[in-house]
């Protein structure tokens, strides 16, 4: 008889684009989250969490950065119904404000927080699920809405941690960029596939630079790896047309302005956008948010096409070293505008919108590279187990002391080998070890190790030796809870 086949093994690796975070990186999520959340609280918005999967109908054409609808999403079919998990936080609220318009106050603000999913070619920093958290006011036409924005967005970034040296916010108008396009012969429907061609390379200025934007508005541009992209096709007057708008910033803001005005002449849209800017950058002045952190730039687009109006983005600007070791900045970590069309889809009414995303990692990973996070958070009060039958003296402790609101556990390993009670607290990077054997507790005493302190565990150290250590101290049992308070307040 034939013996059966043996199954293989899984293989423990994580998919492609993805990645797992340990303890002291969802710590230092959590506490950014809670940081960014306090602003927004703070400037009137209310808490909204969605579905993390929706329908590819509800979703609908704008997925990022592919020029074919239901790409760039992971999707599935179910009952005839195409599913897919969310690959931005906009387009939900769009059905929820559908959905719930009735219930909901107008203007309705609203901010979320949790991850997103894009089914796109992962790289180095580029994730296929990442953490966004966004902030959007849906039913407000004003532009004031959009400065508010970008006000609420110069808060936050220094609310977690960015200096006001290290950040700069960039708005531009997308009906700008519609009247320059007109101006340039792209307007129309007919046209619509070489306008998306042109933002989606526009928006990429920072990483490809001026030649590489270029090749993508003529016939494309072939990367590193050898791959093709598809260029809009465009001639070289139309091309010249739009490289001279993304030139057009200049050191003042007026100045900036008057260009813009230049280049859109002749196109209402234009000439309407350009206005816009100038409201919003006299209410950014009235607040005191001057030209040093939010900035009139016109190569600022944004890459999805269901934008309108006004748009910015937010860049640190200070550098860091690549893989390579080369010099170059960080880039951008937020990113938002007015979407007026999007709610649109479910009602048939224009329902104005505006609303601003943080990529939370990468705000995470510039904190890291400037220094501002720790990577080893502290971790709980041990208390070894010297004696197994004492395991309720030992559940005793520990409860009085997270009673007492710190963190700390008892050891559950194999107690035999205490050189490995102290490896664990070494990994765990625990401030307090505490031992109390069987003398400790006919004395009633206990011993407390101060490990920020102290030297490094030892591998094999003895309980003798570790009792010869300096930074250990020998306390009635009942004053243990205060010994231990006044280590962990001197750490």
């Amino acid at each position: 008889m034939a013996k059966d086949k043996k199954q293989p093994r899984p293989k423990p690796v994580t998919p492609k684009g993805f990645r797992d975070y340990f303890g002291a990186e969802v710590t230092a999520r959590t506490e950014m989250l809670t940081k960014i959340a306090g602003v927004y609280h703070r400037y009137g918005f209310d808490a909204l969490e969605t579905s993390a999967v929706e329908t590819v109908e509800a979703l609908g054409k704008f997925l990022p950065d592919v020029d074919r609808p239901n790409e760039g999403v992971f999707a599935w079919e179910e009952d005839k119904d195409w599913l897919a998990l969310r690959y931005d936080m906009t387009a939900p609220l769009a059905r929820v404000a559908a959905q719930y318009r009735n219930d909901l106050p107008s203007p309705y603000r609203r901010y979320t927080m949790g991850p997103v999913w894009r089914n796109e070619k992962p790289g180095p920093g580029r994730f296929r699920q990442f953490y966004q958290c966004d902030a959007d006011t849906v039913g407000a036409a004003s532009v004031a809405a959009d400065a508010e924005i970008c006000a609420m967005l110069a808060d936050t970034l220094e609310a977690v941690g960015i200096d006001k040296d290290d950040y700069v916010i960039r708005v531009n108008n997308r009906k700008v960029l519609n009247g320059v396009m007109e101006v340039a012969g792209l307007s129309g429907d007919d046209k619509e596939a070489e306008r998306g061609i042109v933002l989606r390379a526009i928006d990429k200025l920072d990483r490809l630079g001026l030649e590489g934007v270029r090749a993508l508005l003529g016939e494309g541009r072939k990367d590193e790896s050898g791959d093709f992209t598809k260029g809009a096709g465009l001639g070289g007057e139309q091309a010249d047309i739009i490289m001279g708008f993304m030139d057009a910033k200049r050191d003042e803001g007026a100045a900036t302005v008057s260009r813009l005005r230049q280049l859109v002449q002749g196109s209402n849209i234009g000439g309407d956008g350009v206005a816009e800017l100038e409201d919003i950058a006299g209410l950014l002045d009235a607040q005191s948010y001057g030209s040093n952190r939010i900035v009139i730039d016109p190569s600022v687009v944004r890459g999805l096409g269901y934008y309108t109006g006004p748009v910015y983005e937010a860049e640190l600007t200070f550098e860091i070293e690549d893989e390579k070791g080369r010099p170059r900045n960080f880039g951008s970590v937020a990113g938002g505008g007015r979407y007026d069309d999007l709610v649109k889809r479910f009602t048939g009414q224009a329902v104005p919108a505006t609303g601003v995303s943080i990529g939370v990692d990468r705000l995470l990973a510039a904190l890291h590279a400037k220094g501002r996070t720790d990577t080893t958070a502290q971790g709980p009060v041990i208390i070894t187990v010297m004696d197994r039958d004492r395991m309720a003296d030992y559940q005793s402790m520990v409860a009085e002391l997270r009673n007492a609101g710190i963190r700390s556990e008892v050891y559950l390993g194999n107690p035999k080998n205490f050189g490995n009670q102290l490896k664990y607290a070494d990994k765990r990077h625990s401030p307090i070890a505490i031992i109390a054997g069987g003398d400790e507790f006919d004395q009633g005493v206990v011993q407390i190790k101060d490990l920020i302190l102290g030297a490094e565990i030892a591998k094999n150290a003895t309980l003798e030796e570790w009792k010869d250590r300096p930074s250990q101290y020998e306390v009635p049992r009942d004053e243990m809870l205060a010994k231990v308070r006044e280590i962990l307040d001197k750490s």
